[in-house]
């Protein structure tokens, strides 16, 4: 009778103790599961801004050679009929555009060892601030690169029509 009523005893004393350790456990293995899933989801998105940008880079590569066709055109209808300021002026836009490519060369380049830190970043949080400054930032470089574009279309336009 004492020893069951010993075991019962000791059965209330520890049946706590387990109870706040398998709890402890599974709040645990909830925690981690969690991580995982913040992890994951933040390498998407790493990758979705990575997809994004060589999506944008190919796009600003084809405008820019699209753009070099016509300066080069221009270049060969006119070579002798030129006065020297249009010269100048195609010159001048030639220099734009070979501006433009370098431009578009380091912003890649930027990016890519951006979004390589990314990666490598262990805190969360500030993966992904990181990850909305590079996204901001590659917006404004995007407006920047349409308002460029622009602004040699227009030189390009003026080129053709003299």
């Amino acid at each position: 009778m004492k020893t069951s009523s010993h075991f019962i005893t000791v059965l209330f004393v520890l049946a706590p103790v387990l109870l706040h350790t398998g709890v402890w456990a599974a709040a645990d293995q909830a925690e981690e599961i969690q991580q995982d899933l913040n992890r994951t989801r933040q390498q998407e998105q790493v990758n979705e801004t990575r997809r994004r940008e060589q999506l944008e880079q190919f796009k600003r590569e084809q405008q820019l050679q699209e753009m070099q066709r016509e300066v080069d055109r221009l270049k060969e209808l006119k070579p002798n009929q030129l006065k020297p300021e249009q010269q100048q002026q195609l010159n001048e836009l030639q220099r734009r555009v070979d501006q433009f490519k370098n431009e578009n060369q380091l912003n890649r380049v930027q990016n890519d060892l951006e979004i390589n830190r990314l990666q490598r970043e262990q805190n969360q949080f500030r993966q992904q601030e990181q990850l909305r400054q590079l996204q901001m930032q590659q917006q404004m470089n995007q407006l920047q690169d349409q308002q460029r574009k622009f602004q040699l279309e227009q030189d390009l336009n003026r080129s053709q029509q003299r």
